[in-house]
């Protein structure tokens, strides 16, 4: 098998300990150097000045955990470094340790088996912190949302019945009121805007209920952490916008693309970047987000067609943007969506829009151009004649005869 890097190095990393093997070619014979280093600072920095006096040039380690990322921010700029997936790199079966592990990948390193990982710039992973631990809180007020319903139903206290948003400017004025020890619906209804889509008889008989001591010490406790987080999320979304203010422009051209919110599109440039070089196509970032139907073929026949795993931070908000696009009037996604609902389902058509944004976000930020919707009826004016040809196939089905021509 050629050899395309002559000195190249595989790193088996774990939280305490590293194995290096530095892999040396001369003519047509590799040699193996392998050493074990701390994951100290002092010791990486040891680690790189043993790989450069054996004139190394390329590294590969697994990605594992978050131990990998010291490593990678402190070999980065003197090696050319490959971050591989664990599942990718698996070894022989019954021939597995440190050793054979760090061996293990510098041969594959050695012969361009490997297929590097996404790795965004610095910049960028700090961002893709922030909005990761944003949605994790984010997350945690839905969670608590859900808690406050338990315990109005535990008190038979229908409000999530007639009012979308429970935490909202309205729920929170009477949620507050509950706690403060009012239990008169009448005036807790009061409280309630008067912008409410529901009548106020059915909001005075949604508060109607019997709420404890018990009840209001769980429904302070969750509000009372609900405003909390909130503080904490205004306090990230203030520290992502001070990192993306290079990048100010391109989340406004973002925001152009139907679906896509502020926050969605903070998340998608910090998942995929602002720079599309590491992804030669559009197809090659979509395989990389898991949304293309996963290639499962045996004896000619076509097993699954569900789309791979993958971008479990990006996936999620795509689709959420797929959903908003689908609501979006005289957009070509709303047709794509509704032109594949009635064939595949409401899922996959959403999954199929998802794609078709993260599409329009690679050519965008790959040519710096702004967003243009092809239309609702550009999918009916490419198909003209496919679906004339069904409408025709249908009414034969139905027993009549039927020709026609194109008009002038």
């Amino acid at each position: 098998m050629k050899t395309l890097h002559r000195r190249c190095a595989g790193l088996d990393v774990h939280s305490d300990t590293v194995v290096a093997c530095a892999r040396l070619t001369a003519r047509t014979k590799a040699s193996h150097e392998v050493r074990r280093f701390s994951t100290a600072t002092r010791d990486l920095l040891e680690l790189a000045d043993w790989l450069a006096a054996r004139g190394i040039t390329h590294v590969a380690m697994e990605a594992t955990g978050i131990y990998w990322k010291p490593i990678w921010h402190i070999l980065e700029g003197r090696f050319e470094l490959v971050l591989a997936n664990a599942a990718h790199i698996r070894n022989v079966p019954g021939r597995k340790n440190d050793v054979n592990d760090a061996v293990w990948i510098s041969d594959l390193l050695a012969h361009g088996l490997i297929r590097a990982s996404f790795v965004p710039p610095g910049r960028i992973q700090d961002v893709r912190d922030l909005t990761r631990t944003r949605t994790q809180l984010a997350r945690e007020v839905a969670q608590h949302i859900q808690r406050i319903q338990k315990a109005l139903e535990s008190s038979n206290i229908k409000l999530t019945s007639v009012i979308s948003n429970i935490v909202g400017t309205s729920g929170r004025r009477i949620l507050k009121a509950m706690i403060a020890g009012e239990t008169n619906a009448t005036k807790l209804a009061e409280l309630g805007s008067t912008r409410l889509k529901c009548p106020r008889t059915e909001l005075v008989a949604a508060l109607d209920g019997r709420v404890t001591a018990h009840h209001r010490f769980l429904i302070a406790h969750h509000l009372g952490l609900i405003e909390e987080l909130e503080r904490h999320i205004a306090d990230f979304d203030a520290r992502i916008e001070e990192l993306l203010a290079p990048f100010r422009d391109t989340v406004a051209r973002l925001i152009t693309i139907p679906g896509v919110s502020r926050v969605s599109a903070e998340v998608i440039l910090a998942e995929i970047g602002s720079d599309m070089t590491p992804f030669p196509t559009a197809g090659h970032l979509l395989s990389w987000a898991g949304l293309v139907p996963r290639l499962d073929e045996s004896a000619g026949k076509r097993r699954s067609t569900r789309v791979r795993k993958g971008a479990p931070w990006l996936k999620p908000v795509l689709v959420q943007c797929a959903w908003g696009a689908a609501r979006t009037k005289g957009t070509y996604y709303q047709a794509q969506f509704f032109r594949l609902k009635s064939r595949r389902g409401p899922k996959k058509a959403a999954i199929a829009v998802a794609a078709s944004l993260l599409m329009a976000t690679y050519h965008m930020l790959k040519d710096g151009t702004f967003h243009q919707d092809l239309g609702a009826d550009f999918l009916v004016k490419r198909d003209k004649a496919r679906i004339a040809a069904r409408l025709a196939k249908r009414i034969k089905d139905l027993g009549y005869d039927v020709s026609f021509a194109a008009a002038d």
